[in-house]
């Protein structure tokens, strides 16, 4: 073969070979179906599930969707950002925030709420669990202790307002110095001697509540039926040894938590999801205790309608779905 010969079939085969690879690369990207899942600060417990379900998902669907977690300030935001994030948007919160957001009420108030309308149940998660964590030599025991002590709550998240509530019903309003500091800065404070206690709200066994047991002396303050009754929240009891040094069951409060996403997502992309998440579950549990306690049956507590893709997959699973 004569060079001007070789040369055109190295032309024609480079031509090939980069076609081939544009090819490629395009049904890869139609293939692939990026999903961001916002959740909460990366200290919580929340944070990790959103890990889960991203590991989760993205082996059900052999990649094909690609789930990519977003640390967030709170449930508020997460729901706020529901109004503009589009169709690949995922966000965890309170069904009653969902609610709030629909009825424009509360921290909506003057929002447009036609975008909340279009938000669209997925799957429930590990419910909020209430922790009011205080140091083992801080003298408290209960909460009529916490007057004249430091307390932090942090800003913007469902527990900061919950612990502000909770100060008011049990009379410790204007009683209790409150950091002015970030949550995600709470444990080294706790083991540094800067405040006596912090507010989380969390799946138990919360991460940030495991750091400072493994770190300093702690105790769990609990609630008395007549306080959990004030909150008008449910009861829950954080079993004893869940965390190192807390040798007694602790009774707190607990909130429904869910995942939702827009009625912009694809109908195809929320079964994958929805359907990678239920058939991972068990797996999950394997090494996040958590999510034993998820099932179907809790679905008649995400406050919105199913988005139609998670409902394509109920019905294929045989899931009897709430009638709301």
């Amino acid at each position: 073969m004569d060079s001007s010969r070789r040369a055109l079939a190295r032309g024609l085969f480079g031509g090939l070979a980069l076609l081939a690879a544009v090819g490629l690369a395009a049904e890869t990207a139609r293939a692939e179906t990026r999903v961001t899942y916002k959740s909460a600060k990366s200290t919580s417990s929340y944070y990790q599930m959103g890990v889960q379900i991203a590991e989760a998902v993205a082996r059900a669907t052999g990649g094909e969707i690609v789930v990519s977690g977003e640390e967030s300030q709170g449930s508020v935001q997460n729901v706020k950002e529901a109004a503009k994030r589009g169709g690949s948007y995922v966000f965890t919160t309170p069904p009653g925030l969902v609610k709030l957001a629909a009825g424009g009420k509360a921290m909506f108030e003057g929002d447009d709420t036609a975008p909340y309308q279009e938000i669209r149940g997925l799957f429930p998660i590990p419910f909020l669990t209430m922790h009011l964590v205080v140091r083992e030599d801080a003298g408290i025991d209960g909460w009529d202790d916490l007057a004249g002590k430091t307390l932090l709550i942090g800003k913007g998240s469902f527990g900061a307002s919950e612990g502000a509530k909770y100060l008011g019903l049990f009379g410790l309003e204007g009683k209790v110095e409150l950091a002015d500091a970030e949550l995600n800065s709470a444990v080294p404070a706790l083991q540094n001697g800067q405040i006596d206690g912090f507010v989380t709200a969390g799946s138990h066994p919360a991460p940030n509540v495991m750091e400072a047991a493994a770190g300093t002396g702690i105790k769990l303050l609990s609630m008395s039926d007549e306080q959990i009754a004030l909150t008008g929240r449910d009861k829950l009891v954080i079993p004893a040894g869940t965390y190192d040094g807390v040798e007694t069951d602790v009774a707190t409060t607990t909130l429904p938590v869910a995942a939702y996403a827009t009625a912009a997502m694809a109908e195809e992309t929320a079964y994958q999801l929805t359907k990678g998440f239920w058939e991972a579950k068990a797996e999950m549990a394997e090494t996040a205790p958590w999510w034993d306690a998820i099932t179907p049956d809790l679905l008649a507590v995400l406050g919105a309608e199913l988005h139609p893709g998670a409902a394509r997959y109920y019905k294929e699973a045989g899931i009897e779905l709430p009638a709301s």
